[in-house]
C-alpha cells in the first residue's frame, strides 16, 4: 500500500472535497488533487476545489446528486479501475466525506478486489459544517449528549430508517439528529419523528452549506415540511433536529430564512 503521504501512478485516492468552501479542504486533499492525472468529480464539488487540479489533469464529471439523474455507480467504478490500470493517478473527488453517505465503502471494496491500491482522504461533512456555519455545535453538555448522522434517502427495495424508533432514542438519550438527503421525504420524516419528539423541537434546514449561496431556515419539527415548501428550500441540504438549534440567536424568529448577502 502506498505511503499515506504518497499519491502514485496506478493508484486511486477517494478524496473528500468537503461541504463546498475550498478553504475547508485538508492539506492532504489538496496534495492528492494536485497530484492527480485523472479526476472523477461529483456534481457537488465546487469550482474552487477543482482549481487545485493540475492543468494537465483529465477531469471527468460523474454527476452524483440525490434526486437527479446520476452516472451509474458500476460505470464509475469501472472508470476508476481502467484508469488506474493504465497507470494514471486517479482521484475520486466526492462532496463532503467519502465515508459518510458517499458510497466510499463500496468503491474501496471494488478497487481492492481488482488489485488496485486505494487511499481515503477524509473531508469535512456538510452535517458538521452546516450547523457550524450558523455558530452552533452539534453537541453541548446542556442540550445534546451525542449526534446521529442519518440518511433520509433509502436505496430501492430498502425500508430505510425507522424514524419512530430513532425519535424515541433521540429524546431519551438527548441526541442531535443530522439528516442528509431528507428534503424530498420531509413530510414523512416529520410525521414519524413526531411520534417521539415534541412538535416544538427546534430545527434548522441548511441548503448549500458553506457556499456563497447558502440559505437556512429555522423552525420547529412540527413545521418542517411546511417551511421547506414555503421557503423553496431544496437539495443539497441537511436537516438538523434538536435542542442545540436553540443556540442560534435568530431562533427567536422561527421560520426566518437567512440568505447570503
Amino acid at each position: 500500500m502506498p505511503s499515506p503521504s504518497e499519491f502514485l501512478p496506478g493508484t486511486v485516492a477517494l478524496v473528500g472535497a468537503g461541504p463546498g468552501d475550498p478553504e475547508l479542504l485538508t492539506l492532504k486533499a489538496v496534495k492528492a488533487i494536485s497530484a492527480a492525472t485523472v479526476l472523477l468529480v461529483d456534481d457537488l464539488v465546487s469550482d474552487g476545489v477543482l482549481a487545485h487540479a493540475s492543468p494537465r489533469a483529465r477531469i471527468v464529471h460523474v454527476g452524483k446528486r440525490g434526486g437527479c439523474k446520476s452516472t451509474p455507480q458500476a460505470f464509475i467504478e469501472k472508470l476508476m479501475v481502467m484508469a488506474a490500470q493504465e497507470g494514471e493517478m486517479v482521484v475520486r473527488l466526492k462532496g463532503g466525506d467519502p465515508f459518510i453517505f458517499g458510497r466510499g465503502g463500496e468503491e474501496v471494496e471494488h478497487l481492492r478486489a481488482a488489485g488496485i491500491e486505494v487511499q481515503v482522504v477524509n473531508g469535512i461533512t456538510a452535517g458538521l459544517a452546516g450547523l457550524t456555519s450558523l455558530g452552533v455545535p452539534l453537541t453541548h453538555r446542556e442540550h445534546a449528549h451525542g449526534v446521529v448522522f442519518v440518511t433520509g434517502h433509502a436505496k430501492p427495495g430498502d425500508a430505510g430508517t425507522d424514524w419512530q424508533t430513532l425519535a424515541a432514542t433521540a429524546r431519551d438519550a438527548k441526541l442531535t439528529l443530522v439528516i442528509y438527503m431528507g428534503v424530498s421525504s420531509a413530510a414523512q420524516i416529520e410525521q414519524d419523528l413526531l411520534t417521539g419528539l415534541p412538535a416544538d423541537t427546534p430545527l434548522a434546514v441548511i441548503q448549500h452549506a458553506t457556499l456563497p449561496q447558502q440559505r437556512h431556515a429555522l423552525t420547529t419539527l412540527g413545521q418542517l415540511s411546511a417551511t421547506i415548501e414555503r421557503e423553496g428550500l431544496g437539495s443539497p441540504a441537511v436537516i438538523v433536529v434538536g435542542d442545540v438549534v436553540r443556540g442560534i440567536a435568530a431562533v427567536q424568529a422561527p421560520e426566518a430564512v437567512a440568505r447570503a448577502a
